[in-house]
């Protein structure tokens, strides 16, 4: 598997407002109105990524989630992370959240 070229990134990323590229992740900050409402966010993700074989690495502070997806076989940015990105912005369809400007809290090197 390789990874995608700039770009196919760059046009897939406009099918998916709020994400963006850092390195070789497709990145993605969140905050909910609290603590639950991030860990359901997160429980969510948890089991459409044991469905689709594909785990996200991420970091959580009470309300807020940083998510960067990366297929790490491939050391980059695939099909498949946008796979998840997708299932991962329809359950964001449904809850309210804000999207957040880039954190330095996660580091992703």
């Amino acid at each position: 598997m390789k990874p995608m070229a700039p770009e196919e990134i760059l046009a897939k990323l406009a099918g998916h407002p709020g994400w963006r590229q850092e390195d070789q992740w497709l990145a993605l900050d969140l905050q909910f109105s609290d603590f639950k409402g991030a860990w359901q966010f997160m429980a969510h993700v948890a089991e459409a990524a044991e469905a689709q074989d594909h785990h996200p690495n991420w970091y959580n502070v009470y309300n807020t989630v940083q998510i960067r997806l990366s297929t790490h076989d491939a050391q980059g940015i695939t099909g498949r992370d946008f796979d998840l990105a997708a299932t991962i912005d329809l359950y964001l369809a449904s809850v309210a959240h804000t999207t957040l400007p880039p954190t330095p809290i996660f580091k992703s090197a």
